[in-house]
């Protein structure tokens, strides 16, 4: 903990202090007596003892909670954490006549879901506290919304939507006026928490005011996904106030109902939304609808959904570095989202497709659309190709140790993962293990979002910074 209190420092000048997170009383002796002798006077130090009933770790009963924060007073804190069970149980008025810290936050938890809500928090009316935290359980984007609303209209007033369908609302709760927002110094200790580090360096939350403008990707699963590092790397490079969020949607309505609310100027499509956001768009550009997917979605002025598809440029642009594509012979493998963006692509430019798929009927109809030709797996050990396109979900992070496509099935020159995370998957192991030339799905992903950032933003993307930024990263991550 004196670790993290040294590393918090070197970024932030409002620390929690997770007492009843250390494992005795011993401990939390030795911990404030060290904080005694090195607080720094510029610092503002909170001082949480949570309960067991209440969601924390700490095992004694209420009469020790708050001598323990009579200690942290005494080490220097000007705060202290008082969750609901606790403050209901001491007589009205005790806190303030007993020497804890002198400034109050109550905080109420919900770990199962948000409840019914106040328009706002007028905390002066109870006199007993200094300020109010509400942290609930978001199970749709819908709840993290109404927990921003109250941000919105309150003062001394902090919003904490949990879980991982919140992470969004979690940071953007500071451009709504939430009086703090948590991040852990180290690894995240709760879904949907995002790192310190990540806070102020990818996001730039402390940065976040009214005119922050709100761009992001959805999808489910989400928590894989560079685009937040590349579209914020481009934001910080133009100095843009703006941030990218990534938002876990398991169902579209959800989130589209909230664009209002969050401000939201565009955002990016991904599995499993890019063909069911077609309906819900009031215009796309030609050559998406004649795609049937979209990756990239526009909000206007007034509010409309205008779709395109950057997926097909980002296929080309990343193929063509290995392979004349007229005239080539190409399977693609998979019938989704991007296996059409990437069956027009190679299409249009003059490749003999080949679809396989899981699903031999959608198989069939992209290959008729394409002026192509569906192949079942069987004849995947017969039938040679020029390359192989991969464009399932198969193989991605967390599991990277699976290959849709066997060493026999590889009957080609060049195979390309339109995965990119991990960069190297096993499916391209395995091509380059039989010498042939593969294709990271990186490529794609950074062509496609460099058009991506242009489609919103108007200006030329600073390619080199988003290029270092994800490729530095995908040396770091699985």
């Amino acid at each position: 903990m004196t670790r993290q209190v040294r590393g918090a420092l070197r970024s932030a000048r409002t620390v929690e202090l997770r007492l009843d997170w250390l494992k005795s009383d011993t401990e939390r002796s030795r911990f404030l007596r060290w904080l005694r002798k090195y607080r720094p006077s510029s610092v503002t130090f909170l001082a949480t003892c949570r309960r067991e009933e209440s969601g924390g770790k700490f095992t004694g009963d209420i009469g020790c909670q708050v001598y323990w924060l009579t200690q942290a007073r005494d080490a220097g804190c000007q705060w202290c954490d008082i969750e609901m069970e606790t403050f209901r149980e001491l007589p009205e008025g005790f806190l303030r006549a007993f020497p804890a810290p002198r400034r109050i936050l109550l905080s109420i938890h919900d770990f199962e879901r948000t409840p019914k809500l106040p328009r706002e928090i007028v905390v002066a009316r109870h006199g007993q506290v200094d300020a109010v935290k509400i942290a609930a359980q978001a199970k749709t984007i819908a709840d993290s919304v109404r927990l921003l609303k109250v941000a919105r209209h309150s003062r001394n007033f902090v919003a904490v939507p949990m879980g991982d369908v919140g992470l969004p609302a979690r940071l953007l709760a500071l451009r709504e006026g939430s009086a703090l927002a948590y991040a852990p110094v180290a690894e995240a200790t709760a879904p949907g928490q995002v790192s310190l580090d990540e806070m102020l360096k990818l996001y730039r939350a402390h940065l976040f005011n009214r005119a922050t403008r709100v761009y992001g990707v959805i999808g489910d699963p989400i928590g894989h996904s560079l685009s937040p590092l590349l579209h914020n790397t481009g934001f910080a490079a133009r100095r843009i106030n703006a941030v990218y969020l990534p938002f876990l949607v398991h169902r579209l309505g959800d989130f589209l109902k909230a664009i209002p609310e969050f401000g939201i100027r565009g955002f990016s499509v991904t599995i499993p939304h890019k063909q069911s956001i077609l309906r819900h768009l009031d215009e796309c550009e030609p050559l998406a609808a004649e795609i049937g997917a979209v990756n990239t979605v526009v909000v206007r002025r007034d509010g409309s959904l205008y779709g395109c598809n950057t997926d097909y440029a980002g296929v080309l642009r990343a193929l063509q570095k290995k392979l004349r594509i007229r005239g080539s012979r190409v399977l693609i493998f998979g019938a989704g989202g991007s296996a059409r963006a990437a069956a027009f692509a190679l299409a249009r430019a003059g490749a003999q497709v080949f679809i396989c798929a899981r699903r031999e009927v959608a198989a069939k109809e992209l290959a008729r659309a394409v002026g192509g030709e569906a192949v079942p797996r069987r004849a995947l050990r017969k039938e040679t190709f020029d390359a192989i396109l991969h464009a399932t979900p198969v193989g991605m992070h967390p599991y990277e140790a699976i290959s849709p496509l066997s060493a026999g099935e590889l009957q080609c020159r060049i195979v390309m993962d339109l995965i990119y995370r991990p960069k190297r998957t096993k499916l391209l192991e395995i091509a380059a293990q039989k010498g042939m030339a593969t294709v990271s799905g990186v490529e794609m992903f950074l062509a496609q979002g460099f058009a991506q950032w242009e489609v919103w933003i108007g200006k030329h993307a600073p390619e080199a910074a988003m290029r270092r930024a994800v490729l530095s990263a995908l040396r770091w991550r699985p």
